[in-house]
């Protein structure tokens, strides 16, 4: 098959440059899950330690199992409960901003620029849940894990870049953000069709109507962060209760928020509230999430069953291969139905290393791992070995790709930042405008003066030094 070519000058460009607007929100968000990402990468290296020193394993197992809350209310949970329930809820609340972000100001806004992300994100999901499928058919496995390598680790993913010092091209940002976002959604989706235990309607009902008061304080501008929190404590203990997992209070709450700007706002309540809780997500929930999550005991043993069970294995071939061939394949199919031209400055290999950093399935991958084998607590583990083996070889595997082209990245990237005449605004944006180019031509006339001074003072040094005493 031949591969989306270069198009008219009337098609679409896919994975062209973003607006300015949008490139700077992008650098703040991801820059914010960078940071998290190796706060996150740190977790888990000390939840490994904790848990696989045997001088230190009876302390990880006392702390992770240590239970508080109170009773009365159905909340009285383990710490590792209380990380996965309570602080990812943080993490899928900045989610919800996110995605109501992406529908009503960012790239989901336009359903034909929509298209190529969501697209791709979907059968980024479907692809690792087929391959798991058939690995467990063939194998005789449990279908349970299904769900499981179908979740993309952004924080994860961006701690990856920012340890082997990749400056990917604000397009190639901006495509893996919007793949995380859309894949989160469906995550949530996945967790709450399918991971559901027994209703209690009555509770369920109180979730509901907590959240009914959510949004009509937020529709009546009502502020006062005292007003808000207790009030999403309430709705999440009451989602909690519901049977329904608790992190789907957050998300909801989080899409909420009003994400359009308004005539005289620098940022609207959403990006505001967005801004102030990000780094709480990805600075502490998360990353307290991991350490009481990613603690397996790993052995020669252990790692030798990761590749022989069909669990485990459906689990690493969905992260690694279905991934990468799933994302790839809906980015080159969308672009080759839609006749979407790729961008002039990246090329289909840069598709595929993207797509197979998107392997890396960190938090949510654990989380439902956590969920799809609560019965099994031996597999359970074994499960998370496998998120932690096969999200590690997507992130050699991407790591090596992407570092082939790390030259061609590094020169878009520092053309995308260049501003020479330091307006605060990078030049590539400024190309078109005719009072650019009259300005750099006044910079550029400025400097051929200067330099033709110092010529001439040179010169007249020289002539001065040959003059005989």
């Amino acid at each position: 098959m031949a591969a989306p070519t270069k198009q008219s000058k009337h098609d679409r460009t896919a994975l062209g440059r973003l607006s300015l607007p949008e490139r700077n929100f992008v650098a703040d968000a991801l820059r914010t899950e960078t940071v998290g990402g190796v706060l996150l990468l740190l977790a888990a290296i000390a939840a490994l330690i904790w848990a696989n020193v045997p001088a230190l394993r009876h302390s990880y197992e006392a702390v992770s199992d240590f239970h508080l809350g109170p009773g009365a209310l159905g909340l009285n949970l383990s710490i590792e409960h209380w990380a996965a329930d309570g602080l990812l809820a943080v993490f899928f609340f900045v989610a919800g901003i996110e995605l109501k972000r992406e529908l009503v100001a960012g790239d989901l806004r336009d359903p034909k620029a929509a298209a190529l992300p969501v697209v791709a994100a979907i059968c980024g999901m479907a692809m690792p849940a087929i391959v798991y499928t058939v690995v467990n058919a063939i194998g005789g496995g449990s279908m349970s894990g299904w769900a499981v390598p179908t979740a993309t680790d952004i924080a994860f993913a961006l701690a990856v870049l920012a340890v082997i010092g990749t400056s990917l091209p604000s397009a190639l940002r901006a495509f893996l953000l919007t793949l995380a976002v859309v894949d989160d959604l469906f995550a949530i989706l996945i967790i709450a069709v399918f991971f559901t235990s027994d209703l209690n309607f009555l509770a369920l009902a109180g979730a509901f109507v907590g959240l009914a008061v959510f949004w009509l304080l937020l529709r009546k501008r009502v502020r006062g962060w005292y007003i808000y929190v207790p009030l999403a404590l309430i709705i999440w203990g009451l989602m909690y209760n519901s049977g329904i997992h608790a992190t789907i209070a957050g998300v909801a709450m989080g899409l909420m928020l009003r994400c359009h700007r308004e005539e005289g706002e620098e940022q609207s309540p959403g990006e505001h509230i967005e801004h102030i809780v990000r780094p709480l997500s990805a600075g502490f929930a998360v990353p307290l999430f991991a350490l009481f999550s990613a603690g397996v005991v790993v052995s020669g043993g252990a790692l030798g069953d990761v590749f022989t069970k069909p669990e485990t294995l459906g689990v690493v071939l969905g992260l690694v291969v279905g991934k990468a061939v799933g994302i790839f394949g809906g980015t080159w199919l969308t672009a080759r139905f839609t006749k979407a031209s790729l961008s002039d400055e990246l090329a289909w290999p840069d598709v595929f290393a993207v797509a197979s950093l998107a392997g890396i399935g960190f938090t949510v991958s654990l989380l439902i791992g956590e969920l799809a084998f609560t019965d099994d607590p031996l597999l359970t583990d074994e499960v998370k070995a496998a998120v932690l083996m096969g999200s590690l070889i997507a992130a050699v595997l991407s790591s090596v790709l992407l570092k082939m082209r790390n030259a061609k990245y590094r020169a878009l990237y520092e053309a995308e930042e260049r501003d020479d005449d330091q307006d605060g605004i990078p030049d590539i944006y400024e190309l078109d405008k005719p009072e650019y180019h009259l300005r750099m031509a006044e910079i550029y006339e400025k400097k051929a003066a200067e330099h033709r001074r110092l010529a001439e003072v040179a010169a007249g040094a020289g002539d001065q030094d040959e003059r005989p005493a």
